[in-house]
């Protein structure tokens, strides 16, 4: 290699060794003569001087320098002169005085500046990705995303884990998301599928014996996007057997705390808390509860039972039910405040968003309080241990609505009165989900995570007579408000995955189709196993302190699902379509 040292390499005990530079030219600065540059790789910067006394001919170059030049350099290191130090900089007590200049390349003006402080269209970025990722902050996450992987690889790998690729084109079966469907020349009309996980792959290596499988696997899902989401993604994709839900979860811990310990130099304390989903649901609305405060969901029917408040009771009479947030603190918010905290859980399907305030004095302050006689308003009091200055806001509607609606109004207020810490690090296990939801457009029963998620062997019972009452052996590891990843122990029984299909309305014939290669093999002696994925793109988001997962991928597309530095998706010539037997109609106008 040409390069003696990176830009990052050199100290004060280098003074006086001769080095050779290679990088980008970052900044320049001419000092009466004298000019300066700092040169920088992914290692750093050097502080690189361009004397005419120590050589005229690298100096005349060092005049035509510009930003983003790839230049070579050689020369002395030398000690910076005093008062001339940088402390922010790991070789800022040095610089190198240049004796050799050579340009490698040069380069247009950038169409954005590559300082992290200057904010900078997001399609600009994307377009320019190449020299987007030359900034500090690119450099930084997907250093870190290196990290994560590796210590994720090394953990696994310790544990006994085999890394095995499983095919991306693959048959399109139905898994919740819509397939990106690949055509074939080779058999015209017929489809492969990019895989949107390899769950079928990873249950088949498990009945072939390998016991402990992983890969970071690339799945695509063609959805609407996200900040968390992209068409293209990663997990760590893990599958384990004969185990029980305790020995993944014990182990998954494991590898959550060696990332941890490797990426941000953090101890996590284990074993994380366990909570079962219905309690998530009944104290934070969500299956993804953020620990880091508090602002729980209280029910309050009982304190509001016999009151003349209309909308109260007729959503207990619809079969819905009345929960309440005390947002401590919080009487001091205007009539505005609270107009668009209500048109924030209409976002959610609220229909309204009632309130009190506990005034100065202890009083409840609200239009609706005339509805709640003495006893009603004492309860209430007790009940969300409501004191002076705090506001109580009430959701009264179905289950899924006040949840929904209520659990992230509490995000919401969070982050309102800055209770956040995104230092702070608060890992839950979400355990014993329904095996089923309901859907109320198709009117039929859905698969909670995937139609191959085990029921509890005393919920089997219900699978055909009552599917609502099935409880599944499924988890989500959840931290902060975010769901890291989920899994579940498998079906691994023909019979009962039949069972499954048929609550799910899938039928035999559909089942046989989509399925048939799964069961068969069911058939051949397959163990029990179960197994998890992490979104490697979203923890690595959270390390790195991003909201946007576009922010730890090198290569992301945008919210329109395109990538804008080589126009994809594009059209593709005649020839090409006629090869795959495919036409093209055209929109009507």
């Amino acid at each position: 290699m040409k390069r003696s040292h990176n830009c990052g390499d050199l100290r004060e005990s280098d003074t006086g060794k001769k080095a050779l530079l290679q990088g980008w030219v970052n900044t320049r600065r001419d000092h009466g003569g004298v000019i300066f540059i700092d040169l920088r790789d992914r290692y750093g910067l050097t502080q690189v001087c361009f004397d005419p006394k120590t050589s005229e001919t690298a100096h005349k170059l060092a005049e035509d320098l510009g930003r983003e030049y790839v230049i070579e350099v050689a020369g002395t290191v030398a000690k910076r002169p005093g008062g001339m130090e940088n402390p922010k900089l790991a070789t800022g007590k040095i610089e190198l005085d240049a004796s050799e200049l050579k340009i490698l390349n040069e380069a247009k003006t950038p169409p954005f500046e590559l300082d992290d402080r200057t904010d900078v269209n997001e399609d600009l970025r994307l377009k320019y990705r190449y020299i987007d990722l030359r900034r500090e902050r690119m450099q930084k996450n997907l250093i870190l995303r290196h990290v994560v992987t590796k210590a994720a690889r090394d953990y696994l790998s310790d544990n006994d884990f085999l890394e095995i690729e499983t095919p991306i084109l693959g048959k399109s079966t139905p898994e919740g998301a819509r397939d990106y469907l690949v055509p074939s020349r080779v058999h015209p009309g017929k489809f492969y599928a990019l895989p949107q996980s390899p769950q079928l792959f990873k249950q088949l290596l498990m009945v072939s014996g390998f016991d402990r499988y992983v890969q970071f696997a690339k799945c695509f899902r063609d959805e609407d996007l996200r900040a968390d989401r992209q068409p293209e993604f990663t997990q760590i994709d893990l599958e384990m057997s004969f185990v029980e839900v305790e020995d993944i979860l014990e182990l998954m811990e494991g590898m959550i705390t060696r990332i941890w310990k490797d990426a941000k130099g953090v101890d996590l304390k284990t074993p994380f808390p366990r909570m079962k989903y219905a309690e998530a649901m009944a104290r934070f609305g969500s299956d993804k509860p953020d620990l880091r405060f508090g602002m729980e969901l209280i029910d309050v029917e009982d304190a509001i039972k016999g009151c003349d408040f209309g909308v109260f009771n007729k959503a207990i009479e619809l079969g819905g039910c009345i929960r309440c947030i005390n947002a401590k603190g919080c009487a001091s918010f205007s009539r505005k405040d609270i107009d668009g905290l209500t048109k924030f859980v209409a976002i959610y399907g609220a229909k309204g968003l009632a309130w009190i305030k506990v005034s100065e004095e202890g009083n409840l302050e609200s239009s609706i309080v005339k509805f709640l006689n003495e006893d009603n308003q004492k309860k209430l009091v007790e009940v969300t241990g409501a004191e002076k200055g705090d506001l109580l806001l009430f959701v009264a509607d179905k289950h899924k609505t006040v949840h929904d609606s209520l659990g992230a109004l509490r995000c919401e207020l969070a982050r309102r009165l800055n209770l956040l810490d995104s230092e702070e690090y608060k890992f839950v296990w979400v355990i014993d989900f329904p095996l089923f939801d309901w859907d109320e457009d198709a009117e039929r029963h859905v698969a909670v995570h995937h139609p191959f998620t085990a029921p509890y062997e005393e919920d089997l019972k219900f699978l055909e007579s009552d599917p609502g009452k099935v409880c599944s052996k499924a988890y989500d590891l959840a931290l902060n408000g975010v769901e890291l990843g989920g899994g579940s122990i498998r079906i691994h029984q023909r019979d009962i995955q039949e069972k499954m299909f048929k609550a799910l309305g899938i039928s035999v014939e559909e089942a046989q189709e989509k399925f048939g290669f799964l069961m068969n093999a069911f058939t051949y002696g397959a163990p029990p196993h179960g197994g998890i994925a992490f979104g490697l793109d979203r923890v690595v988001a959270i390390l790195a302190g991003e909201e946007s997962i576009r922010e730890v991928m090198a290569f992301p597309k945008n919210k329109a699902a395109q990538s804008l530095m080589e126009e994809a998706p594009d059209a593709v010539s005649n020839k090409q379509l006629d090869e795959l037997k495919i036409t093209i109609k055209e929109k009507k106008s």
